[in-house]
């Protein structure tokens, strides 16, 4: 959701921490009399960031480093993250809820949902796939609603839609106006894909995060933006655990 950026909550009491995909990390700090260079891992668990620097680095420069590394960092957190088995007896997450899934394998291989359960035939082999496939279309009609419905409230006339598959970003809006949105938050509660629309939307006024910006994501959006962002915060990586 717009540019990607660490932050760092610096207060008296507490230890410097990074904002690393939707978890907040704590960044410790280690002087080494030896160390000629700065260097950075992340703990075996994901529990914290490691930095080690000679005996005399400022630790702002330590930060510094840190956050000009953080997309390496993500890309580590994201290897540590268990990745769950797709079988024929997986929950599908749809809209804040789960779906079971019904596969038959002689059934219609296209999915059709039915009084909360997901009927999908075919052979097993493909079949997260022919689930992806329909919870990217089941995304492409409700994104499309949203952005005009938010693009309406704004004035605006409603610019092209892409889905997106990044693996860090819920939604980009480019300089020629195109919006793109991560096809996953299908499986997000309505109210969290939604604000992701609306602050896309205000893009297409304010390309910024100016406090014009953010009085119009306020004025759009009807609901609690700082609940939606809590939620991608703290379960928004869980919509990658299932599905590629």
């Amino acid at each position: 959701m717009g540019r990607g950026v660490i932050d760092w909550l610096r207060r008296a009491s507490a230890d410097p921490v990074v904002e690393l995909a939707g978890r907040s990390l704590p960044i410790a700090l280690r002087r080494h009399p030896t160390a000629r260079r700065l260097t950075m891992r992340l703990a075996p668990d994901g529990s914290e960031v490691r930095v080690t620097m000679p005996k005399y680095c400022p630790s702002r420069e330590a930060l510094n480093f840190v956050e000009a590394r953080r997309d390496w960092l993500e890309q580590q957190l994201e290897k540590l993250a268990p990745q769950a088995v797709f079988t024929a007896s997986s929950p599908i997450p749809y809209r804040g809820k789960d779906l079971t899934l019904n596969w038959q394998e002689r059934a219609p291989r296209r999915a059709k949902l039915v009084n909360g359960a997901l009927y999908v035939g075919g052979p097993e082999e493909g079949l997260a796939k022919r689930v992806q496939r329909w919870l990217e279309s089941e995304a492409l009609g409700l994104l499309q609603a949203d952005l005009a419905h938010y693009c309406q409230r704004a004035a605006l006339p409603a610019p092209a839609l892409r889905l997106s598959r990044a693996q860090r970003r819920w939604g980009s809006c480019s300089t020629s106006g195109t919006v793109r949105i991560n096809w996953r938050l299908v499986m997000a509660p309505d109210h969290v894909r939604r604000s992701v629309v609306a602050h896309e939307v205000a893009h297409l006024v304010h390309f910024d995060h100016s406090p014009a910006f953010h009085a119009l994501l306020g004025e759009l959006f009807e609901e609690d933006i700082k609940r939606s962002d809590r939620w991608l915060k703290s379960e928004g990586r869980s919509l990658y655990n299932l599905l590629g």
